[in-house]
């Protein structure tokens, strides 16, 4: 995965909680503990793990809770934190904007993700947006496919973080980057695609991307604590900076594995979280370890954990924070560190992941 330029806000800005009231009791209901011996998950196999894990040198492992068939089978924190503390998952924050633009389909804020982006903007109200948006659609931002002039691990392209993380209003910057190459036709990591996704909600809503997810996905989960970076002109950064924690984390999985139902009650667009779940419009392996594909600000493996071929999604970020759903197994993975910027990070995740699966009997 790669390296989030825009954690640079981290420097710029101090931790406020923005707390949304009470937890409900519908909601205390979907999070009750189940066993391990219950959940078909061998007992001996992760007090193994849990012990690597309580020994790990550096520090810095944060926490992992699994969830199987709506119940919680293992929730452990490590190195001073706890059920309620937050921190930054980086990147994994676009797979969550991903969901909210799943979110604004249901509510009828867009109609399609073949809706192209200079349709969202008015000209005589945003002057400098270029016209090459005409052939972006949203399905190329959600599969870093956009062809804009923007490349994370390229800080000499236009629409890198670095040239728009700290300014007050990015919008008007964003809206003028040109194309480089055609819509579609190749994967390029870059932080301004998820970016415009929040873009394009804000600008339907009236309300910052924080504000939006908080009213329209956190509170229905029960998220109280979070933070979502959103400069002086209420625009969020969609590309990271989200931090909360490690439950929370995890009940965005569980909300992915119902296909966006929560309570019985449909949060995402049915049919977009069942396109989320199964595209697969890039393949990524040559250049990436850890995942096979990728689409939908999502990442997507078939990997063999014991005897079992597993397929997932997962989202990742900086520091080795994943999120791993597996539908199959109705079964959901958080893992939290603040490994930022090590080599070993998605390493260590990927192993702690494949422990867990591995003894799933």
């Amino acid at each position: 995965m790669k390296p989030l330029t825009f954690s640079l806000v981290y420097l710029l800005i101090l931790l406020p909680i923005i707390n949304s009231g009470a937890q409900d009791n519908s909601t205390a209901l979907m999070m009750s503990k189940g066993s391990l011996e219950e959940a078909g998950i061998n007992k001996d196999s992760i007090a193994h793990l849990l012990d690597d894990i309580s020994n790990i040198a550096q520090h810095d492992f944060r926490g992992l809770v699994v969830i199987k068939d709506n119940k919680i089978v293992i929730e452990e924190y490590y190195n001073t934190f706890w059920r309620n503390s937050i921190l930054d998952i980086r990147s994994a924050g676009k797979s969550v904007t991903a969901l909210l633009l799943g979110v604004a389909i249901k509510d009828g804020l867009v109609k399609s993700l073949d809706q192209d982006l200079y349709s969202f903007f008015p000209k005589n109200k945003y002057p400098t947006i270029t016209e090459d948006y005409k052939n972006i659609n949203l399905r190329h931002l959600l599969n870093m496919s956009s062809g804009l002039d923007a490349d994370s691990d390229d800080s000499h392209t236009k629409g890198n973080a670095s040239n728009w993380i700290a300014k007050d209003n990015w919008k008007d910057y964003i809206l003028s980057i040109p194309l480089t190459a055609k819509p579609g036709s190749k994967w390029v990591y870059a932080d301004i695609n998820p970016l415009l996704i929040a873009a394009v909600i804000e600008e339907k809503s009236g309300m910052s991307l924080r504000d939006y997810a908080n009213e329209k996905l956190f509170a229905p989960l029960g998220i109280e604590q979070f933070y979502w970076y959103t400069n002086r002109s209420n625009q969020t950064g969609a590309a990271g900076n989200l931090y909360i924690s490690t439950l929370d984390f995890a009940k965005l999985g569980m909300l992915v594995a119902n296909e966006g139902s929560w309570n019985n009650e449909q949060l995402i667009d049915f049919k977009y979280m069942q396109n989320l779940i199964t595209s697969e419009f890039f393949n990524i392996s040559e250049n990436n370890p850890y995942a096979d594909a990728y689409g939908m600000l999502w990442y997507k493996s078939h990997r063999t954990f014991g005897h079992k071929k597993i397929d997932y999604l997962f989202a990742s970020g900086n520091g080795g924070n994943h999120l791993i759903v597996i539908p199959s197994e109705n079964m959901i993975i958080a893992l939290t560190s603040s490994a930022y910027g090590q080599v070993y990070a998605h390493k260590r995740a990927y192993n702690i992941m494949s422990r867990v699966l591995a003894a799933v009997e």
